[in-house]
């Protein structure tokens, strides 16, 4: 009696086809932070992956839109850790601190999203803006800094004219500049950002940078 394999069902091929993109997208993340947007190759991320050429494109559609996926993947992670982060039964100077404290643990243990975010920069954003996902993404962290803003101020602890998406871009310099950049700064000063021995102190100096800002007396201008 010849046996015959047992077709998949549509629920089985639904998620191996989520399990396919799933390694595509991973060995993608992984091609195009090392090598940049132009030295990847699809041939290369078939290669490592259980997949041919011709299934990435017709996930995908192409390179650029492999890549533009890997950033969407990338930011979602992110979004999705602000989302739940959860600060409100925090004061609002352990809330701002904690708010940093999550940035500066995810750059950090996420060392692809800085490269993809580099590279990135390099093409001027052209994916991003292209991304209709990502246009619609913002930053959840620019919420929870309105609210943290919002009672601080109420409290009298922040100054009242901090603007939410400048405080974003203080904290995100920071974690940013600590992981992207800790080659040249090594190669230049002798140390090591990403040291371990360091990382409470370079930690806690991003809470104590943040809220120096925020309860500092302002000058007019």
């Amino acid at each position: 009696m010849t046996s015959v394999e047992e077709p998949a069902r549509p629920g089985e091929r639904i998620r191996d086809a989520a399990r396919t993109r799933a390694e595509i997208l991973d060995v993608a993340t992984q091609e195009f932070a090392r090598a940049g947007y132009d030295g990847a190759r699809v041939d290369e991320i078939a290669a490592r992956t259980r997949t041919t050429k011709r299934m990435i494109y017709y996930y995908f559609g192409g390179k650029e839109q492999l890549f533009t996926a890997v950033l969407e993947r990338a930011y979602g992670v992110i979004r999705e850790a602000e989302q739940q982060l959860d600060v409100d039964h925090l004061d609002p100077v352990a809330a701002i601190r904690r708010l940093a404290e999550l940035t500066f643990d995810h750059h950090e243990q996420h060392l692809d999203f800085i490269r993809l975010v580099s590279i990135e920069n390099i093409h001027e954003a052209q994916h991003i803006a292209d991304s209709e996902m990502l246009g619609k993404i913002g930053s959840p962290a620019l919420d929870v800094i309105r609210r943290i803003l919002a009672s601080g101020q109420e409290s009298g602890l922040f100054t009242a004219d901090v603007d939410a998406v400048d405080l974003h871009a203080m904290i995100s310099s920071f974690c940013f500049f600590r992981v992207a950049n800790r080659h040249t700064f090594g190669a230049l000063f002798g140390r090591d950002l990403l040291d371990g021995v360091q990382r409470a102190h370079y930690r806690a100096m991003l809470g104590d940078m943040v809220i120096a800002y925020l309860t500092a007396e302002r000058t007019a201008h």
